[in-house]
């Protein structure tokens, strides 16, 4: 096939444990799936069905504490904010997946941040827009290398920023579980193999400044690191 111009590089992730990649198709995020999260944003954390933004794949960067990332702090903001998720990549694609066979839709896990530049969050929800500027960003979806697994990872999900405990969670205060998210997105959107979900943020998300050292991980899963340049 010809194109007219040459097309950009595949966007993939590191697997650990092996020199092959994943090859991403969409970045799926779930907002508000913690409840004190919701809390501190201002939100109601009943069960109300849970709702979705994007990001374009290649906003992933490798983030493994072996080779740790280097970002540039983004323009347009002075209040970039780290938000560290459960990662979930999909192996198998489908619609109308039913919440008993998600599962088996997964390829693996891994600690991923949604880097967010909140202040202009805040003006697009004040005035009814899109977040696509405050949430889909270049270099916006840090990752860890994946790590294959069918079970869902349980235990602790946190995040440090310059030595400093900032969220501190157990992934089962998730209000929506990864099956339930996997099966509720796939009535509206039909999955592919590649696609990555994130699954949420716990409370405590803040502020990035120049020079931060950011360190993040969940139970059982390789632990990310970056520096915001």
């Amino acid at each position: 096939m010809a194109f007219v111009v040459e097309p950009p590089p595949r966007p993939s992730l590191a697997v650990d444990g092996t020199s092959e990649r994943f090859p991403l198709h969409r970045i799926y995020c779930v907002g508000r799936n913690y409840a004190a999260h919701a809390r501190e944003m201002g939100g109601d954390p009943e069960r109300q069905p849970p709702f979705f933004f994007m990001k374009p794949a290649d906003a992933a960067v490798d983030a493994g504490p072996d080779a740790a990332a280097t970002i540039p702090y983004p323009p347009a903001t002075s209040e970039l904010h780290h938000e560290v998720e459960l990662a979930v990549a999909l192996a198998k694609g489908g619609r109308d997946i039913a919440p008993t066979n998600a599962l088996g839709h997964v390829y693996g896990y891994a600690t991923a941040l949604d880097l967010t530049r909140r202040d202009l969050q805040r003006e697009a929800k004040a005035a009814g827009r899109p977040w696509a500027f405050a949430k889909g960003f270049d270099r916006s979806a840090p990752v860890s290398p994946l790590r294959p697994a069918r079970e869902v990872p349980k235990g602790r999900i946190w995040c440090r920023v310059d030595g400093e405990t900032r969220q501190d969670a157990d992934l089962a205060d998730m209000i929506w579980s990864v099956a339930e998210v996997i099966a509720f997105a796939s009535r509206s959107m039909e999955f592919q193999p590649g696609d990555l979900l994130l699954t949420g943020t716990p409370a405590g998300v803040g502020p990035l400044v120049r020079g931060a050292r950011v360190e993040a991980g969940v139970t059982g899963l390789v632990p990310l690191a970056l520096t915001i340049a």
